[in-house]
This record gives C-alpha cells, sequence and structure tokens, in this order.
C-alpha cells in the first residue's frame, strides 16, 4: 500500500503523524541528560537494522517514521547533549529547535524575496542583529551558509573579486586563466576549512604563505611583517579567531595593520571564536577582529541553532554581491528596498536557515548570549583544572576561551602519544561524556570543547570524574602489561 495515495489522505494524516513524531522526539530530547554519549551500534548493527532492498509499493508515513526512528536510535550520539565536548558542538536551544520544525513544515525556498518574503526580511533582521552584536559595520553584508567551510569560501570569494578586480581583471567573467597571481598568507595553524575554500576558488592550498606562530598558536606579527615584506600585487591575508585546538586568537590588533599596510584583504575565520567578541573580559584577546574586511563564523556551534548554520559577513557589499551574484532569465531580481537572500551565498535552492537563527537570538537576547558564552568558557577553566589535579594528565594549552587540550602520562614512561589516544578512545567507550582526538604542536592530545547551552557545572565535575577514573584504569592496566 503506498504510503500517500492522495492529497488529503496525505495532509489529513499529517497532525496525528506529527504528534507521533513529536512524542518520539520528546523522549529522546528528555533521556539527553543521562544517555550515554556515544552511539550504541556498530556500523554492521545499523546496516541490518537500515539497510535491505527498496519495496516496490512504498509504505505507510507512520509505519517508516516508526520504523527507522527504532532501527536508527542506537546510532545516534548523544552530540546535543550536556556532557558532548567533541567538534566544537553546540546543542539545540529550545526556541531554535521548534523553530527548525517549522521551517521544515513551512518548507520555503529562500532563493528569491518572491519565493518566501518572511525567509528575506527574517535575513535582514538578523543580519542586522549580528552587526550590532559583534560591533561590525551596519553597512556590512551578511550571508547565511551550510556552516564556516561554506562562509570561509563565501568571504574569500568576495576577497578574490576584490583584490583582482583593484588589479584590473574581472574573475567572474575572465575566470582565473592570465590573471594576476593572488598571494595568500595565512598562519601554520589554519584550520583545514579555509584551505578547503582556498582549493575551491582555484588559488590553491600549495600555494599558500604560511606565517609561523607561536606556542599556543597564534599568528607571530613579526613573521607576518617579514613574509610580506617583498610581496606585491593581489594579497589576501587570513587570520583567526579561535584556534580550533587551543582556543587561541591571532592578535589582530598588531596583525591588520601589517596587512593593510600591503594593501591586503584581512579575513578572518572566527567558526567559534568569533563569540568571544561579546565578552568584555576577552578584549585583550578580540582586540582588532573588526577591522578585518570579511569574517566567518557558525551558528550551529557556539549560536546553538541545530544543523547546518552558518555566516559570512563582508565590509565590502559591493565585492560580496558580485562574487555571488545569480544571473538567470527567470530570477528576476527583487527591487532594492529587499533582499534576494541567495544573492549573498554560494546557493541557489536553499532552506530557510535563517528561522532557527531568528529564534534563537530573540530566545537568549544579547545578555543571555553573553552569559551562555562566558558560562561555557568558565566551565572549560573548571574543566582543566580538575584534569590537572590528576599528576597523570597535563593541559597544554593556555584555557582563554572554551578549550581545553589534554595529554595523559604514561606510568614508568612510555609512548605518551600512544597512551593518550589509548586513554581518549576508553574515554569515548566508557559513555560518560565524549571528547575527541586531536595533534598538537606534533603531540597526541584529547580535545574538550565545551559549547552546550544545557552543559552544567555538575556535568563538568562529574566528566572530569570519569575521565580521571578511565585514565587510572588504563594505568594500571599500563603497568601490567
Amino acid at each position: 500500500m503506498s504510503g500517500v495515495r492522495n492529497r488529503s489522505e496525505g495532509f489529513g494524516a499529517l497532525p496525528r503523524l506529527l504528534d507521533e513524531t513529536a512524542k518520539t522526539a520528546g523522549e529522546w530530547l528528555a533521556a539527553l541528560p543521562e544517555r550515554e554519549v556515544k552511539a550504541a551500534a556498530s556500523a554492521e548493527e545499523l546496516r541490518e537494522a537500515l539497510g535491505g532492498p527498496l519495496n516496490e509499493e512504498g509504505e505507510l508515513a507512520a509505519d517508516v517514521l516508526r520504523n527507522f526512528a527504532h532501527a536508527a536510535e542506537r546510532g545516534l550520539v548523544a552530540s546535543p547533549g550536556p556532557r558532548y565536548f567533541g567538534f566544537v558542538t553546540g546543542g539545540a536551544l529550545p526556541a531554535s529547535l521548534a523553530a527548525d520544525w517549522l521551517t521544515s513544515a513551512w518548507d520555503q525556498n529562500a532563493v528569491l524575496f518572491v519565493s518566501s518574503p518572511a525567509a528575506s526580511v527574517a535575513e535582514e533582521v538578523v543580519a542586522s542583529w549580528l552587526l550590532d552584536l559583534l560591533g561590525f559595520p551596519a553597512d556590512a553584508s551578511v550571508g547565511l551558509v551550510t556552516g564556516c567551510q561554506m562562509a570561509n569560501f563565501t568571504c574569500l570569494a568576495a576577497a578574490r573579486h576584490e583584490v583582482l578586480r583593484k588589479a584590473g581583471w574581472d574573475v567572474e567573467a575572465d575566470g582565473l586563466c592570465g590573471a594576476p597571481r593572488i598571494t595568500v598568507a595565512a598562519g601554520e595553524e589554519a584550520h583545514a576549512t579555509l584551505l578547503v575554500a582556498l582549493r575551491m576558488l582555484g588559488l590553491g592550498e600549495r600555494n599558500v604563505l604560511p606565517i609561523p606562530a607561536d606556542e599556543q598558536g597564534r599568528m607571530i606579527p613579526s613573521a607576518l611583517k617579514e613574509a610580506l615584506e617583498n610581496v606585491s600585487g593581489p594579497l589576501i591575508v587570513c587570520l583567526q579567531a579561535g584556534n580550533v585546538n587551543s582556543g587561541a586568537f591571532d592578535p589582530c590588533a598588531e596583525l591588520v595593520p601589517l596587512a593593510k599596510a600591503k594593501g591586503a584583504w584581512v579575513h578572518v575565520d572566527g567558526a567559534f571564536g568569533l563569540w568571544g567578541a561579546l565578552l568584555p573580559e576577552l578584549a585583550a584577546h578580540t582586540e582588532g577582529i573588526g577591522l578585518a574586511d570579511s569574517w566567518a563564523t557558525d551558528a550551529h556551534k557556539w549560536l546553538n541553532v541545530p544543523y547546518d548554520s552558518g555566516i559570512a559577513v563582508v565590509r565590502n557589499e559591493a565585492a560580496h554581491r558580485a562574487s555571488m551574484t545569480l544571473k538567470a532569465p527567470y530570477y528576476i531580481a527583487a527591487p532594492g528596498a529587499v533582499r534576494d537572500p541567495s544573492q549573498w551565498v554560494p546557493e541557489s535552492s536553499r532552506r530557510a536557515r535563517v528561522f532557527p537563527l531568528y529564534c534563537a537570538l530573540r530566545s537568549l537576547g544579547k545578555n543571555g548570549l553573553r552569559e551562555m558564552i562566558a558560562r561555557n568558557c568558565a566551565q572549560a577553566r573548571l574543566m582543566a583544572s580538575l584534569l590537572a589535579e590528576d599528576p597523570g594528565i597535563r593541559i597544554l594549552n593556555d584555557v582563554v576561551l572554551n578549550q581545553a587540550l589534554v595529554r595523559f602520562i604514561p606510568p614508568r614512561g612510555g609512548d605518551a602519544d600512544a597512551f593518550t589516544r589509548r586513554v581518549t578512545a576508553a574515554v569515548q567507550e566508557e559513555g560518560t561524556c565524549w571528547a575527541g582526538g586531536s595533534v598538537w604542536k606534533g603531540m597526541a592530545a584529547m580535545r574538550i570543547s565545551v559549547s552546550n547551552w544545557s552543559t552544567t557545572e555538575e556535568d563538568i565535575r562529574r566528566s572530569a570524574a570519569a575521565i580521571r577514573s578511565v585514565l587510572t584504569e588504563a594505568s594500571k592496566l599500563a603497568e601490567s602489561e
């Protein structure tokens, strides 16, 4: 029997189907605070549960959803929960999660004003809020994308346009063949997504001029000045707000003027660290960020909206629009007073991802957002201090933001890299919390990122105790080997 045989049956059955789905989702959310963070099923078990041939006739939607939820549940990671500390993952604020459900129900294509006036105007409003929050120019342009990967791409596309325009070249019309060479300088600790964006833009990862960083991953101003001495022509300098491992900030107040003196476009990759600009106590670290030409960040990290949600901000609206504008005979441009959302992003057809972001910001307000950022930073410091009490644990970074880098010391010497990886895997398997592995300055480390609105001090203490308990057991095992 087909799942939807006619329109009246489909729409008529939807309220009951959505009620049942809401019940299933509510049970998942209610269990998050006490659920083991790891997934419970292996890949093979999930293939068995989810796989098999596609049937010919289809199934009733209620049966599909019920069976799907049951089959997938054991393969879910409790990443929206309060003790998931991997990959700088935020949770989903209640208002943003509910708005995300509405977004799917409304099913708007946020490509043009005419295709969804509500999405268009909501983007205008959210853009003005974001610029105000971050202290950026009120006339800067904003694009809402899938994440910081595409935010970096969008900003760097605008940068590519502008530095080549100044050199007399139209890259959108003529491409890169025969174009003046663009020099791109970035710190040796630049995030992988920045390098991928450069690859996609035809600028090449191997052509990046790497600038040395200090022990915390911050670009060294004197190294940038020296590297740029013999550079001429189109130049883009990429800085970082919030190193993905240490949380450290490039010293923008020193670096931006050095780059601007060489005529550079300055871009800041601030996937999560950009939100540190909201805290006065971090002013010494964030000073100068607002002097840049473009900024990329995520909303599904520290703004705690559901995946996926990224933000690109460009000071030069003309460069931004020139690099992104879509041209098609059936795309009738909106009047100048309204916004066509797709003119600021790489996508054409696109989800109205602004709605969850709008509701997240409205629910938090300025003070609520600041308090959430400050609370997570304090929790990261607490986690580091609790772990540092154990003589078998070293904290590798200055915990200036929401990141703590942890290294585990094996008993009686031994391979600390292998031991750190072993303990990290054991922490993940134990299930109280989840933190990912990383490499910092050539050393294996466990990376703890605190980014969730629902994390409490008790979650931090409980997780630290679990990590130390796992370390104790791993040390005993290592001593007996």
